[in-house]
């Protein structure tokens, strides 16, 4: 017996929908399912706080805010040559 732990969100829709890879094929299985709802809040500033399931609205809300200043990636230098593993 194998224990998966996965976090997941339920749409608008009310259905939890699970993709779970596993390492058989062909195989009958047992699956028992349970949940507990997750009410966490994370902190953006003093003032605001944002629950989980906002999550969604606050990607949307911020997605592109450095497209005018974007990140820029410093060269990496150069790396030593290692012996080969035999």
């Amino acid at each position: 017996m194998q224990s998966i732990k996965i976090r997941s969100y339920v749409g608008k829709d009310g259905m939890l929908h699970l993709d779970i890879p596993l390492e058989m094929s062909e195989t009958e299985l047992e699956e028992t399912v349970t949940f507990k709802a997750v009410n966490q809040t994370i902190k953006i500033d003093k003032n605001q706080e944002l629950k989980d399931l906002e999550g969604h609205d606050f990607i949307k809300r911020t997605y592109g805010c450095l497209a005018d200043d974007p990140i820029s990636k410093y060269p990496q230098g150069e790396y030593e040559e290692r012996d080969a593993i035999e």
